[in-house]
């Protein structure tokens, strides 16, 4: 004996076989497929950072001291206050994707085509920010040397506060040389050149007896040698050296790193700028998708396209998709700014 199964949709009617089964057409419902699937890879990625990050505390750098910069604001410290900033604007482009919904499902064509190009402005606003970060990431503001073990030494004063390799490295009479093939074994090539050199930094660190350098180690996590001496800085705080271990570590220097690339990293663990990259771009790509699609719809309303057809659905459909990057990117600042 055969087992009939019916579905009934939500007006009460038995599904006859048509294409939108439980009153949901085919377009949304692969919009739904999608995002599902979308949203499990980004679970995958914010997972793999996650188990990084605590594999290697110790060593992660903090958010607090990576984005710190705002615009036009040069050298003042401002801890997160432009991320907030970019979060804020791309949650308000997911209202004013709200009403254009809402005024499609009334519709009011000058309405949907108003909120529609405020999601744009909203959505382009946010990539420019992003963009900007990734400059300031990449580029860095003070420079850093990495020792022959890996380690990254930044440098502060005696108060603490953090100094630039230009505040206090000194000129010397060398000739520095860029590596290149031509000039070298064929699989020799050596990156873009620092501001500079190991020997430069060093000279300089002895010349300023005030200078201290600041490990990548975080205060109460990090292990250093019994001469390290830290100084306490309290919970989340990179440790500072006294003199006399600066001196020691320093000796110890390998190159200079400034910025940030898929190989060195001047903040901290390498880790963190390659997830960095990978998941904020991987977004990115998601809200760059997603303006380009908005504008495709934002002209077809002026054109009256789903005027002519009486269904602003395709609104809808975006809107959907629009609200997922929005509602990953909480996750991602959650992650990547704020824990």
């Amino acid at each position: 004996m055969e087992a009939t199964i019916t579905t009934v949709n939500k007006d009460g009617k038995v599904w006859g076989g048509g294409n939108e089964p439980m009153g949901a057409s085919y377009g949304k419902l692969m919009m739904w497929f999608f995002i599902v699937s979308d949203a499990l890879t980004f679970s995958g990625f914010l997972a793999a950072y996650g188990l990084s990050r605590f594999k290697f505390i110790e060593t992660w750098p903090l958010p607090d001291e990576v984005f710190n910069h705002f615009p036009f604001l040069h050298g003042v410290d401002a801890p997160m206050y432009y991320v907030a900033l970019m979060t804020f604007i791309l949650i308000f482009s997911s209202v004013t994707m709200v009403l254009a919904v809402d005024a499609g499902h009334k519709m009011n064509k000058s309405k949907v085509a108003f909120y529609m190009f405020l999601t744009i402005i909203g959505g382009l606003i946010f990539l420019g920010s992003q963009a900007w970060e990734w400059k300031n990431f990449i580029n860095g503001s003070y420079g850093a040397v990495e020792t022959k073990g890996g380690s990254i030494l930044q440098f502060v004063d005696a108060d603490g506060k953090r100094l630039a390799l230009s505040d206090f490295a000194v000129e010397l009479p060398e000739t520095r040389e860029r590596l290149e093939r031509s000039k070298a074994t064929w699989f020799m090539n050596e990156g873009s050149m620092t501001t500079y050199s190991l020997a430069e930094v060093q000279a300089g660190f002895a010349a300023r007896p005030d200078i201290l350098i600041k490990t990548e180690s975080i205060q109460g996590a990090g292990t250093l040698p019994a001469d390290a001496h830290p100084t306490l800085n309290g919970n989340k705080k990179k440790i500072i050296l006294n003199r006399d271990a600066s001196a020691k570590f320093l000796a110890n220097g390998a190159m200079v790193v400034e910025g940030a690339n898929l190989i060195r990293n001047e903040y901290g663990n390498k880790l963190f700028a390659d997830f960095f990259f990978f998941i904020t771009g991987f977004h990115g790509f998601h809200v760059f998708t997603g303006v380009l699609i908005n504008i495709i719809i934002f002209f077809n309303v002026i054109l009256g396209t789903y005027e002519k057809r009486r269904s602003y659905e395709m609104v809808e459909k975006v809107g959907l998709y629009w609200h997922f990057v929005d509602l990953v990117w909480v996750f991602v600042f959650t992650f990547f700014y704020l824990v």
